[in-house]
């Protein structure tokens, strides 16, 4: 029989534990190995968790003085990430609904700014939270100096029980109770609260500048509505063998991870798409759509009804292949290799002969890990013995494995040359886990019938003089490049390590304007994303690429192994890196013929 003890980590309590381990946090279910076994401890986390979300559905509607406020993540109109539970090393944080367009409350954001001003070098966050539902977090405009939180799918403002601009609520980072719930006048309850002394309650009036939620269906159930979201767009990762930690497998494990489905979407950790969406437009985007989102919260807030009818995941009729390409032209073994238990593997780097005895232009690769814990990342590349006509060493690309990446074939029109008579060397990263195993990854190739038009380049924007100053929370280093020819972007790729915090690429053109070319707010080290351009960006020649990150070296970074060190560049992941790959096309050096096979 299952014991309490082997549900803990999954209910709220140990999400946060779990939450915050470093890395290769994974939530399991021990002792349930198979199918079968994981969905009886389900329905036993489903008993203990049906409790949980009706009282997160009673607490969601008031947040009044005393009530625990939820965590939540969301960007300011800025475009900056911001969490709630991060300020936790806060002695207060102060936040004030907002609304655009009703000059009502214009006095209360006077107010408020004022106030921030006053308490500005003591611990005090304060945030404006926009609950309007806006769909593009520009219309913000200039804003205010303190950051407006844009809740774009309004499930934070309505939890937070909002009903008008400029009401406050100072909330205590020690329990994450609310201590004071107003109006903008909240500058006696800080006074009193930080003093220790009794605080006088706030004023009933919600204001003039109202505040309309598109409140939840009572009607919400798991066949209609969650289950075809869940498997449109959750189960390709939350299946048997997929790389999601648990199976969706039928609405009994779904409901037991209500709780926790409903937290991971309010701090933006799953759908695992961390891109501003204001700049850019990506075609592997894997968001959810803000009807989604609320549709998938409310329901969670309203205790997860079943519904009636066929279970839609249960019914799920969906293949997935070994290789998710297809089976590829050409499969190779990478030489296996025993990971310890603990300690540290230095990269490995393993030569495997080329089997093709002619050049061949190569349309897409793919890896499928041996053991996925233990493999954090490949890269593949090609090297020949000797120097081309130029004079450079004869090298090129082919793909490679990071977390969370999803299979996908070259740019259209676009390949790479894999020359015979080369070796592909293959450079393994491993990170033991408390578990010795073997991997025995391999190495998928497809190729091109004929040479493709276009050759495609890589290029890496580095920086390897980082140093990341001890308890740093938002230290910012950049790599940059100029490209002398013009170019056709198709992906961008931000790369750091347990550090890393947020990720940006600017183009700074010719003619003396800029533009963002990808922001990533919310860098995650576990889910390293190549972003797919939908468009592919033409950059003029003489345009320079500058690729900025932000790293995290504080306390507040549970994935941080040591926060009093200074961080320089590294190969390992407790040591940092500044790394932005791009893959693209010259545009003047058109035809495959023309162009050497080296590396760019």
């Amino acid at each position: 029989m299952t014991s309490m003890k082997q549900i803990r980590p999954l209910l709220p309590g140990g999400q946060r534990r779990l939450a915050g381990a470093p890395w290769r946090a994974r939530w399991r279910i021990r002792g349930a190995n198979s199918r079968g076994d994981r969905e009886a401890v389900a329905s036993r986390i489903s008993i203990a968790c049906s409790l949980v979300a009706c009282l997160t559905a009673l607490n969601m509607a008031a947040n009044g003085v005393g009530d625990r406020v939820d965590n939540f993540k969301l960007l300011d109109h800025r475009g900056t990430s911001h969490e709630l539970h991060y300020l936790s090393d806060m002695k207060a944080v102060v936040l004030m609904s907002h609304t655009s367009g009703c000059e009502a409350v214009a006095g209360d954001i006077e107010r408020f700014e004022a106030l921030a001003g006053e308490y500005a070098d003591q611990d005090v966050e304060f945030l404006m939270i926009n609950a309007d539902g806006l769909a593009d977090r520009r219309a913000v405009g200039e804003g205010p100096n303190t950051p407006v939180l844009v809740d774009e799918t309004q499930i934070v403002g309505e939890s937070l029980g909002f009903r008008a601009a400029g009401e406050v609520l100072i909330i205590d980072p020690a329990n994450w109770q609310v201590v004071y719930r107003g109006g903008a006048k909240a500058d006696s309850a800080l006074a009193d609260f930080l003093a220790g002394r009794d605080i006088a309650a706030g004023a009933e009036d919600p204001g003039a500048c109202s505040l309309t939620f598109d409140r939840p269906h009572t009607d919400l159930t798991y066949t209609e509505d969650v289950g075809p979201i869940l498997a449109a767009n959750c189960v390709t990762c939350h299946r048997e063998g997929g790389i999601g930690p648990w199976a969706m497998t039928g609405y009994p494990m779904v409901r037991g991870f209500a709780p926790m489905i409903r937290e991971v979407i309010r701090t933006k950790r799953m759908p695992p798409w961390h891109a501003d969406p204001v700049h850019g437009d990506f075609s592997n985007d894997r968001s959810l759509t803000t009807e989604e989102i609320r549709t998938i919260v409310h329901w969670a807030e309203a205790s997860a009804p079943r519904g009636e009818g066929e279970d839609p995941l249960e019914t799920l009729d969906q293949e997935w292949p070994e290789w998710p390409l297809g089976e590829p032209d050409v499969v190779i073994d990478i030489p296996s290799f025993e990971v310890p238990a603990s300690g540290v593997v230095e990269y490995k780097y393993q030569y495997v002969k080329n089997p093709l005895e002619k050049d061949v232009w190569v349309r897409a690769s793919d890896i499928l890990p041996g053991d996925r814990a233990a493999l954090h990342h490949v890269i593949t590349t090609w090297t020949k013995p000797g120097r081309d006509e130029n004079g450079r060493r004869q090298r090129g690309s082919l793909g490679g494995y990071v977390p969370g990446m999803v299979s996908a074939e070259f740019p259209e029109d676009t390949g790479t040359l894999l020359p015979a008579g080369s070796f592909i060397v293959f450079q393994m990263h491993y990170t033991p886990y408390g578990k010795a195993v073997t991997d025995a990854s391999r190495f998928g190739i497809y190729l091109y019938d004929e040479p493709p038009k276009h050759r495609l380049r890589s290029t890496a924007l580095i920086n390897g003089e980082i140093k990341i100053p001890p308890h740093a929370k938002n230290h910012a280093e950049t790599a940059e490049r100029t490209f002398e020819r013009d170019i056709l972007v198709y992906t961008l790729l931000p790369h750091a390590h347990y550090r890393g915090k947020a990720s940006e690429f600017r183009a700074f053109y010719p003619d003396g304007t800029e533009e963002v070319l990808l922001s990533v707010p919310n860098y995650d080290f576990n889910w390293q994303t190549t972003y797919l351009l939908t468009e592919p960006k033409v950059l003029p020649a003489g345009t320079r690429v500058v690729h900025r990150t932000w790293w995290d070296n504080s306390a507040q970074n549970p994935a941080n192994p040591d926060p009093a060190r200074e961080v320089p560049w590294g190969l390992q992941s407790w040591d940092e890196m500044l790394y932005g790959a791009i893959d693209f096309r010259v545009l003047a050096s058109d035809a495959v013929e023309v162009e050497s096979a080296g590396s760019d």
